[in-house]
């Protein structure tokens, strides 16, 4: 199999709001683009086994959700400060440095840069498209490369193919990578994790629960299962994220329960957490939040959602079955 390379141009960024380039975010329709470039490529088998990108918000955030789309672990982007305005120059020895093993490597990262390089990999060969863009934000050009990327010369590569998100489905195939069902988001986000966080304190148990969002009602910490992560790892991710805690997800689930989202009906696995470490509100992510331990008969009759207060209500004995 020859070597690829896939070129992406980040997702449309929001308008810079100070001088702060980097911090820049990505917008809703940013992210809808490289999520469907994302399902595109897994439908069409085109899975890259080596991701680099750019340390821009914007770049970092479109590669998250391409691979994700596409049932990738977001973990294992590699992040390089060269390829953040990037001239050709540092493009070229960005993929010298790409592991010789790699037979499809995928760069996210910025125009003008990603432009010029593609011309320079092609010699120029490219059809120009209609409105005079080669590579609008999140676009992606696959290219067949030689085997040696230590020595890329002009023309040494050959276009196989210039996709833009606006030729692709708007919506999003349920299950996928082939379901028949079209949602307005990728498969995953419909399969969630929540995590009840607990701990005694003076011989009572207590229930700690989390302001929202908005900080209108209380909750407990909630978000979707991240792909290559389990049901348990992904509750304790939004455990440390929503809530500022450490500690011990069950093994099993104290209970699940179905909402309305995005068009369809997510799922979540609710799973009981002994809490370790509580950050101090300088670490916390989201201290905005704020965060209240409370007795279980108090946390089952403030929390919002009501698929909980029977889970919360059975949180000793479910503690004493865990062992």
């Amino acid at each position: 199999m020859a070597r690829e390379l896939l070129i992406f141009r980040h997702g449309k960024g929001a308008k810079s709001a100070g001088a702060d380039d980097l911090a820049r975010s990505i917008t809703d329709k940013g992210k809808r683009g490289a999520q469907r470039m994302g399902v595109w490529l897994w439908q069409k088998n085109i899975r890259p086994d080596f991701v680099i990108s750019s340390p821009a918000e914007r770049a970092h955030v479109s590669a998250e959700k391409l691979w994700k789309a596409m049932g990738g672990d977001a973990s294992k982007i590699v992040t390089d400060k060269r390829v953040y305005n990037a001239k050709v120059k540092s493009l070229l020895r960005v993929l010298a440095d790409c592991p010789k093993d790699k037979q499809r490597v995928l760069l996210v990262g910025h125009n003008p840069g990603l432009s010029e390089l593609l011309l320079y990999l092609v010699g120029g060969n490219v059809p120009t498209p209609d409105d005079g863009k080669l590579l609008p934000t999140a676009t992606l050009a696959r290219l067949v490369m030689p085997d040696d990327w230590n020595k890329l010369t002009l023309d040494s590569a050959q276009l196989k193919s210039l996709t833009r998100p606006a030729d692709l489905p708007k919506k999003f195939p349920f299950p996928a990578p082939e379901g028949k069902e079209m949602r307005d988001r990728p498969a995953y986000y419909y399969q969630q994790s929540a995590v009840i966080p607990y701990r005694v304190q003076h011989n009572q148990l207590q229930v700690l629960l989390v302001g929202s969002s908005k900080r209108h009602h209380w909750v407990v910490p909630k978000g979707i299962k991240e792909p290559g992560l389990s049901a348990q790892q992904s509750a304790a991710r939004e455990a440390f994220e929503e809530a500022g805690v450490k500690g011990a997800v069950s093994q099993a689930m104290i209970g699940e329960y179905e909402y309305g989202k995005w068009g369809a009906t997510c799922e979540v696995k609710v799973y009981a957490m002994r809490v370790e470490q509580i950050l101090p509100e300088s670490e916390w992510e989201e201290a905005h939040r704020e965060r209240k331990w409370l007795t279980v008969a108090e946390a089952a009759d403030l929390i919002r959602e009501p698929a909980y207060r029977p889970m919360i209500q059975a949180l000793a004995e479910f503690i004493d079955l865990e062992g």
